[in-house]
């Protein structure tokens, strides 16, 4: 529905055509709002979890109204009797008349309807803050996104796809590891201050996706498996570049239990993740503590707080000590996760025998 300036509505809808584009859902409920409401991603995907009855509606005054799917054909042929109705108020009054009073949709689901200029700045603050993922860690949360999502508020109105992002800044990582086969501090802090700028750069993809409600298993996909290559990227050529300055061999050791770590902790975290298509919330329903446990170790996993040491060992010239801490830590974290996965199945298992 399209809202004048008076509150009214700029064209009817077309009830008839909206009945036909139905027939292609017919499991789905019916959801009526203003064409000023905001659209976000979290209420929408709430609401096929709002509890109608089979043959009724609920309802948020002037917001929003849903129409459970059993109820969905009654309720056009009332809002399409008599001319139509053409604006909130007459289609709450026709279904109240058809179907009773409404339920209350649930208090989390709180869209909000855009009616003046002041409005427009008050939705943008509401989008952006919608994009802070619960599982940033502190450097991602107080200085990545800060930049990101400023570079992704104006990327908002442009063409330019998540996926292209994603490849952005991928290889701009790839550019800044490159860097690290040079042993003089000022190159390698140019190379950790682009894999910086990567890591910046690698929260808008995902920022531009919720915005345009373009999120997709491939990109998901991409960016996930992209910074990891990133990563792995980094150790190997800090390995290289230690080999050739100094003439030894055991950093490549060091290089490869790094780049083995990761890997093997990455593609814990898709299997566990990924391949479940894990949407939002705890990865398993909870049964225990175990799980929880295990799904912020996930999340750990997939963060990118450590690239912020890069820049500061770079500069000091001491980026080799990156590759020891992670040859030490990737592989024991790998260990860690395989571990509370374990620990978790079991109490799974023996709180569901109980």
């Amino acid at each position: 529905m399209a809202r004048d300036d008076a509150g009214g509505l700029a064209s009817r809808p077309n009830w008839g055509s909206i009945a036909d584009a139905l027939t292609h859902f017919e499991t789905a409920p019916l959801v009526i709002a203003p064409a000023a409401i905001l659209a976000e991603i979290d209420w929408l995907q709430s609401i096929p979890k709002v509890a109608i009855e089979p043959s009724g509606w609920a309802l948020i005054p002037l917001r929003l109204i849903v129409i459970a799917s059993a109820a969905v054909a009654d309720a056009i042929v009332a809002l399409k009797a008599d001319g139509g109705a053409d604006d909130m108020t007459s289609v709450q009054d026709r279904l109240t008349h058809r179907f009773g009073p409404p339920v209350s949709v649930p208090i989390g689901i709180d869209p909000m309807v855009v009616t003046t200029a002041k409005d427009i700045a008050l939705a943008e603050r509401r989008l952006l803050r919608s994009l802070i993922k619960d599982s940033d860690g502190f450097m991602a949360r107080h200085v990545d996104r800060r930049i990101s999502l400023q570079i992704s508020r104006r990327l908002a109105d442009s063409a330019v796809t998540p996926t292209q992002i994603t490849m952005i800044s991928i290889a701009i990582g790839l550019c800044g590891t490159a860097f690290f086969l040079s042993p003089l501090w000022y190159w390698q802090t140019v190379g950790a201050l682009l894999v910086l700028f990567h890591s910046i750069m690698d929260g808008c993809d995902g920022e531009l996706a919720r915005l345009k409600f373009q999120e997709s298993r491939y990109g998901g996909m991409l960016d996930f498996w992209g910074d990891n290559v990133v990563h792995v990227a980094i150790f190997g050529f800090i390995a290289v570049g230690w080999t050739l300055s100094s003439g030894l061999m055991w950093p490549l050791l060091l290089g490869g239990a790094a780049a083995a770590g990761t890997l093997g902790s990455a593609s814990f975290v898709y299997w566990q993740q990924m391949r479940l298509r894990r949407v939002s919330g705890p990865l398993f329903t909870s049964v225990s503590s175990g799980d929880d446990r295990l799904a912020r170790l996930l999340d750990a996993a997939s963060g990118r707080d450590f690239i912020y040491l890069l820049p500061v060992l770079a500069l000091f010239g001491r980026s080799s000590w990156l590759l020891v801490m992670a040859a030490l830590g990737a592989p024991l974290f790998l260990l860690f996760l395989v571990f509370q996965a374990v620990r978790a199945g079991s109490s799974r298992r023996a709180a569901l025998a109980a």
